[in-house]
């Protein structure tokens, strides 16, 4: 469900030190006996109270410390493995109660600090331990000794709390171990600073988030509806309505601007919580942080950024419908003014519960994805970048939707908003893919025009970037085209080629389906994508497309011991495509998709268009033996091959 609370804790280990003769033995033993020993040992042996028996539900391990058998080297070993110390004084003993300033609390500090790590100024971290103080013996005396604790408190922040029992009548005791589970799973010191009587900045900030991803309809307000489905997603419980008042009624007498329009405003929401910590309610904000993904140092979980996902060998990521529906809502929800695209601004706002936006607006979004003719992006071009995202760092993708409060909207791991494909083998066995999402990989030399091709792919008038300089280092392009009726995402990747015989990396070469680029118009062009296709594609399972480009101008013969219709020939290619970003036509982009999504028809293909080139020139046989033998080669390709094709063919091979 995405929920992470205390329970997920091992174990909690609580130390008890203190002068000799204050009770500490006498406490342990008092509360596992649930009675008074009338004998008491220097030291009592570690005790392991189960989960089930514990408020908090975990196992608690209780261990005491004598200095009479142990040593100091033991001491310290025990204070540095002890999740919270108990240090225990005598209240009709005002010196023990002395020592809890002059010996204990310094030497808890100094034990924790040789041995802490070093921070990045190279600086060492002091990790304060948690600290209870424990007024032992209330039975022999008629005052209070916490009137003088509390005034340790304030110049001790790692004290969490303080408790007067009595060993010898039961009285708090069960109490006093009980503050000591909370002081390790409830800590206030992350929260809130005792001297400033106010939040921790992490803590703000925290609550700052939660309040934004709570405020479903972007007003700076929560509303009832909101309070109610923000209790129910941290309580799994409603908020009466007179218990709603009453909180309203707080935050309006202490704090002014709490309240507005009768809905809790930031200020209201910050104030409450610092309202439960002053209360010892500690447990009810930790409980929001930990539904909300943070862990005991404010610091979003990893698990919760990043749950494992399994991906086999060959399968690719894509978003859900529920991924989707998701993303959707959330553009909806800060589009503001309903013009179908997020302004700079708006989309500032969106990522404001992130570390940062997963990309540059201005030069990211621009270049790889569709947008209006501002330059912000769309409906369609959000929902693409956002597919590539998913394809190409599916992680990445994972840890932004939880920062965008996907898990508490969703009330489930963001594994849902994820659809993982079945493997590549299984879909050319079965020549045909159940993807969506295809990976082009387009490969040319410098010059080629491959840039301009697949920022073609984005806009409408192609010709717009006629002579236009792409400086941007954008990768990626993606956009949808409808195959054989269905949207399919093509994802198009610019590699460059500067020298035939550069290597290609093997992430550079597996893909979907594979768009070879040569400059048309340049007589040295081709030899380029002949010697990469030799190299990497000839023995390979992958489509390949060998396209022409500037076909608007003068077509020269290439330098290269075959033409490119002759090597596509003699490779078993479709013929070259030729493409122009003057002429507009976009049906490359199709063929493609298309190649990508039935990727074992290439064989048909090339047949079929064999066909159509002898009819057109009048040498078309009508002896059914000859086309009987040159179909024995592609038996395979089935009826929906052939439909497939002419979804292909149906634009025509060239765009002149």
């Amino acid at each position: 469900m995405g929920q992470y609370t205390a329970s997920q804790r091992k174990n909690v280990r609580i130390l008890l030190i203190g002068d000799a003769g204050v009770g500490k033995t006498s406490l342990i033993l008092s509360l596992v006996s649930e009675e008074y020993p009338e004998e008491v040992p220097p030291r009592a042996e570690e005790i392991t109270i189960p989960a089930n028996v514990t408020p908090e539900q975990v196992p608690t391990n209780i261990v005491d410390f004598s200095s009479v058998e142990q040593s100091d080297e033991a001491l310290a070993a025990e204070i540095n493995k002890a999740h919270v110390v108990c240090i225990v004084y005598a209240v009709d003993d005002d010196d023990s109660l002395d020592r809890i300033t002059s010996h204990w609390l310094p030497l808890v500090r100094s034990t924790c600090s040789s041995s802490s790590s070093t921070n990045t100024d190279g600086e060492p971290d002091v990790a304060r331990k948690p600290i209870v103080l424990v007024g032992n013996k209330i039975d022999l005396i008629e005052y209070s000794t916490i009137d003088s604790v509390l005034a340790i408190m304030e110049d001790y922040p790692e004290i969490e709390s303080c408790v007067e029992c009595s060993a010898k009548t039961l009285h708090n005791i069960s109490e006093m171990f009980y503050y000591a589970q909370k002081a390790v799973l409830h800590p206030t010191s992350p929260l809130y600073i005792m001297e400033e009587q106010n939040l921790t900045p992490a803590c703000k900030k925290s609550l700052v988030r939660i309040f934004k991803i709570c405020d479903i309809d972007s007003d700076n307000l929560l509303n009832d509806y909101e309070l109610n489905l923000f209790q129910r997603r941290c309580f799994n419980t409603p908020l009466q309505p007179q218990i709603l008042d009453e909180v309203k009624s707080v935050i309006q007498k202490n704090v002014p601007d709490g309240i507005y329009n009768d809905a809790v405003t930031l200020q209201g929401f910050l104030f409450l919580h610092c309202l439960f910590i002053q209360r010892g309610r500690n447990e009810t904000t930790w409980a929001v942080l930990r539904r909300f993904g943070y862990n005991d140092q404010l610091e979003m979980c990893k698990e919760y950024l990043r749950p494992a996902l399994k991906i086999p060998p060959g399968s690719s990521t894509e978003l859900s419908h529920r991924g989707q529906q998701f993303l959707i809502a959330l553009f909806e929800r800060y589009d503001r003014d309903g013009d179908g695209a997020l302004s700079p601004e708006e989309h500032k706002m969106l990522f404001s519960t992130c570390p940062s936006p997963p990309w540059s607006y201005s030069t990211d979004i621009r270049k790889s994805c569709p947008t209006n003719s501002c330059g912000w992006v769309t409906l369609h071009g959000w929902l693409c970048r956002w597919t590539l995202m998913t394809l190409i760092d599916v992680v990445k993708t994972m840890e932004y939707l939880a920062y965008l409060g996907f898990n508490v909207h969703e009330n489930d791991s963001q594994l849902v908003a994820i659809h993982v494909t079945r493997e590549r083998r299984i879909d050319l066995a079965k020549r045909q893919s159940s993807r969506s999402v295809y990976k082009c990989h387009v490969i040319g030399p410098k010059g080629s025009g491959k840039t301009g091709l697949c920022r073609g792919f984005l806009i409408d008038d192609m010709s717009k970037l006629l002579g236009k300089e792409f400086k941007t280092n954008v990768v990626h392009c993606i956009n949808s085209v409808q195959v054989y009726g269905q949207e399919k995402h093509l994802i198009l990747r610019d590699i460059d080629v500067r020298h035939a015989l550069d290597p290609l990396q093997p992430q550079e070469v597996n893909c979907d389906v594979a768009c070879l680029v040569y400059d048309s118009s340049n007589p040295r062009s081709f030899e380029y994508v002949a010697r990469i296709y030799i190299k990497y594609f000839a023995e390979s399972k992958i489509p390949v497309m060998i396209v022409g480009t500037k076909c608007d101008l003068e077509e020269r013969r290439q330098d290269y011991l075959m033409q490119p219709a002759e090597f596509c020939e003699k490779y078993k290619l479709l013929p070259p495509h030729l493409f122009s970003l003057k002429t507009n036509k976009k049906e490359l982009y199709t063929k493609l998709a298309t190649m990508a999504a039935f990727p074992r028809f290439q064989a048909a293909w090339i047949l079929f268009y064999k066909h159509r080139y002898l009819r057109q020139f009048g040498l078309m046989t009508e002896d059914p033996k000859v086309w009987l033998k040159a179909g024995l080669g592609v038996a395979a390709a089935t009826v929906l091959g052939f439909i497939v094709l002419k979804a292909i063919s149906a634009t025509g091979t060239h765009s002149r």
